[in-house]
């Protein structure tokens, strides 16, 4: 399957993440799942259900899934069949996430713009990646980061526990979705700096932030155009934040209090939260 297309056309190359981060995940675990990307959200594994919303956006031109293992692969036959169909270009894991990002980036041309989401991301629709892509379109942005906020959150699932960045403008929830530019694919090398830092914490504190900076957060001072301005002279991209209408973009699949959230909510009746466009 080609994932080239012109420029004209506006597409994006989806690359999901499929691998799991420890051998002895707390989703496999409780579920007996072969790894966490098969395991079962409303009957259906998780990562069919991110191949399934992704197929259903017109704004997609194909799929790159990196992970799991070739030798999993079998367990999921609905995930195999895809991939012998050439419906999805399957490579291996890296040996972390940002690495497993690196590796799909490579497979595709240069000049085509790509989401970048992960295989538990069990709630995720096609109306939040349309949104989300969408916005990240109207932006002059070298790549975008899709957020909701911790009142989304608490209102919608008051019980849900989500790490939350606290901020001098508020409180914002990651969401597992980014999007890379030609020259925002620079974002996940210095990801990677960060990543191989993260058992350090005071390196990661001299070469990648600042003292400053970390009391700034600490002290409730650090504002989202302050940490943004921050991440572009570190990294050399330009990184907007896309506030999503839908608190579900704001849960994966990460603890077995997830897995029953995630149930729950695609138990629920149906609603919409796209009445109004948000972007910072």
């Amino acid at each position: 399957m080609s994932l080239h297309k012109e420029k004209q056309q506006l597409k994006f190359a989806a690359l999901v993440l499929a691998a799991d981060r420890t051998a002895s995940d707390p989703i496999t675990l409780h579920t007996g799942a072969a790894c966490k990307a098969f395991a079962k959200v409303g009957g259906e594994p998780m990562i069919i259900r991110v191949l399934d919303t992704l197929a259903a956006c017109d704004q997609i031109s194909g799929v790159v899934l990196c992970g799991p293992p070739e030798a999993r692969l079998e367990d999921c036959p609905p995930l195999k069949q895809r991939i012998d169909a050439g419906e999805v270009v399957w490579l291996p894991n890296g040996e972390s996430p940002s690495r497993s990002a690196e590796c799909g980036l490579n497979h595709l041309s240069g000049d085509i713009p790509v989401l970048l989401t992960t295989a538990d991301h069990a709630l995720l629709t096609p109306q939040i990646v349309h949104h989300f892509l969408t916005e990240s379109l109207k932006t002059d942005a070298d790549a975008t980061v899709g957020v909701v906020t911790d009142v989304q959150m608490s209102t919608a699932f008051p019980d849900a526990k989500r790490t939350v960045f606290r901020l001098r403008d508020g409180g914002f929830c990651g969401c597992n979705l980014f999007t890379f530019k030609p020259q925002g694919r620079e974002l996940v090398h210095f990801w990677r700096q960060v990543e191989d830092l993260r058992k350090k914490p005071w390196q990661l504190i001299a070469q990648i932030v600042s003292p400053a900076v970390v009391l700034s957060y600490v002290f409730g001072r650090l504002s989202l155009e302050h940490a943004l301005d921050i991440l572009a002279t570190k990294s050399g991209v330009r990184v907007k934040t896309i506030v999503l209408p839908d608190p579900r973009a704001g849960i994966d699949v990460d603890k077995v209090e997830d897995l029953l959230l995630a149930e729950s909510i695609v138990n629920k009746a149906p609603v919409s939260f796209f009445q109004r466009d948000t972007m910072l």
